[in-house]
């Protein structure tokens, strides 16, 4: 609901000038369908009023004193058709409900002249009801958000009352003394139950994903850096969106860049993700050592007639199979630094460069160097939204080979322009790809679905539009 995705302002600083790594932008749309999730919820809320039993005694012309009572007083229906949830431009979030009515039914009891005594039903009819509130949103002592009413406003513009049962042409003599005790006990009961509706949202707001973990090796940043950005058609929250390892949060050598969401209105919910979160992960990763990997021949598929093997290499490079021959063979792939991403409009890539060494496997396993190479590797990325996921799949652009070093004598790097794309093909990109399916999660709250979603690819940053659904 709208207060579910504001209750984010309660964990920022007091001031800040990071850039956020990822954008979230509530429209008009999705604070329509909060308003509808929120009047749902306070409907059922006012169901629940509890109307005291309460007695007294009236002086009634022409019977004299006359004692009566009320009691098992219940709400049989309530209607609340217009109401409005508003932005206050730079402040907040204001809620108002119009015509609002509540039936209600319950027993009556009268005794006067001493001896007589009378009883029935009776109906009771609250029109013209108004609510009105601000939202107050702060953090807890643990530093989770919490949302109250404030400055909550209530007022009933009429209640009829009318009698059923013997001895109600009584009761109807001071109708109108009734109708207002009745109507200042619903206004009183009224305001606490909208506080109660609005921190009831709180166990929900338990949920929120400040932190995601990613998996053993990461975990994702979505605190808010600066203030809300809160306009008459949308309100904008700016999120740390960092990439940290899970045992030691460090900051990269590099800072988020400023970016801004198009102005659309289509959808409820639109998120913007900064290249600065993709290259984040990689800083993450290449630190934790993840960004390597020992390539081996019962990894390439057996059709495959490329076999990582001292046969195959020496046909391309002599010198292996004269000094080597019959051996299999071991690659090690390492980045050098760290993967970059970029995001140009319907592109998505990712720039990598690392060190190739193979080595041939030795009869008892011991591993003799034969080159070293440097690659400069391109892949073009392409990425979905899966559940509350963005997930990824890469597929291999191009690839530049350099000779670093050589322990079989000089060779020309060219020729194995074929086989070395061939094995990333085979091997490495399909290892990556299973990583990325996986995934990492979108900021969202516990109960939280996303419909209907888009994505785009923009100048800098990913773009998703989506609808939003919760589970209540």
């Amino acid at each position: 609901m709208l207060i579910c995705f504001l209750t984010l302002v309660a964990l920022i600083p007091t001031s800040s000038s990071i850039n956020p790594g990822v954008k979230v932008r509530l429209t008009e749309k999705g604070l329509e369908y909060g308003r509808v999730l929120g009047m749902a919820a306070l409907q059922q809320k006012l169901k629940s009023i509890d109307i005291p039993n309460f007695s007294g005694k009236k002086r009634v012309r022409p019977v004299g004193k006359v004692r009566y009572s009320f009691s098992n007083i219940r709400i049989l229906n309530v209607g609340l058709p217009r109401s409005s949830v508003t932005l206050v431009p730079g402040t907040g979030v204001r809620m108002r409900i119009t015509n609002a009515f509540i039936n209600l039914r319950g027993n009556w009891r009268v005794k006067f002249f001493r001896w007589i005594r009378k009883s029935g039903s009776v109906s009771l009819n609250v029109n013209g009801l108004t609510i009105s509130t601000s939202i107050g949103i702060r953090s807890d002592a643990m530093g989770r958000p919490e949302v109250s009413s404030v400055n909550c406003a209530a007022r009933v513009g009429s209640a009829r009352v009318k009698f059923h049962g013997g001895g109600s042409w009584l009761y109807n003599l001071f109708r109108k003394f009734i109708s207002r005790a009745l109507r200042k006990a619903m206004e009183k009961k009224i305001c606490p139950l909208v506080s109660k509706a609005v921190s009831g949202l709180n166990p929900e707001l338990k949920t929120l994903n400040v932190v995601a973990k990613v998996d053993k090796h990461a975990e994702i940043e979505y605190s808010l850096v600066s203030s809300p950005t809160i306009s008459k058609p949308a309100i904008e929250l700016n999120l740390k969106g960092e990439f940290y390892n899970i045992r030691n949060h460090q900051e990269p050598p590099f800072a988020a860049a400023a970016f801004s969401l198009p102005q659309q209105n289509n959808k409820m919910l639109y998120i913007g993700i900064s290249a600065f979160t993709a290259n984040s992960a990689a800083f993450v990763y290449n630190r934790a050592g993840v960004l390597r990997l020992y390539i081996t021949d019962d990894m390439i598929p057996k059709s495959s007639p490329v076999r990582l093997s001292t046969r195959t290499f020496g046909f391309f490079i002599p010198e292996i199979a004269k000094r080597f021959p019959g051996l299999m063979m071991k690659l090690l792939v390492k980045a050098e630094k760290n993967p970059i991403t970029t995001f140009e409009p319907n592109n998505m890539t990712i720039q990598a460069t690392a060190a190739v060494t193979a080595y041939a496997i030795q009869p008892n396993r011991r591993l003799s160097p034969l080159f070293v190479l440097h690659l400069d590797t391109s892949v073009t990325a392409n990425m979905v939204v899966s559940g509350m996921k963005l997930v990824g799949k890469v597929g291999l652009n191009k690839m530049s080979l350099t000779l670093d070093r050589s322990y079989v004598g000089q060779f020309q790097v060219r020729l194995l322009d074929n086989i070395l794309p061939l094995l990333t093909k085979m091997v490495v990109i399909p290892i990556v790809n299973a990583q990325l399916a996986k995934g990492f999660p979108l900021p969202a709250l516990g109960k939280m679905r996303l419909q209907n979603t888009q994505l785009r690819i923009m100048k800098d940053f990913l773009m998703i539009g989506t609808d939003v659904q919760f589970k209540i």
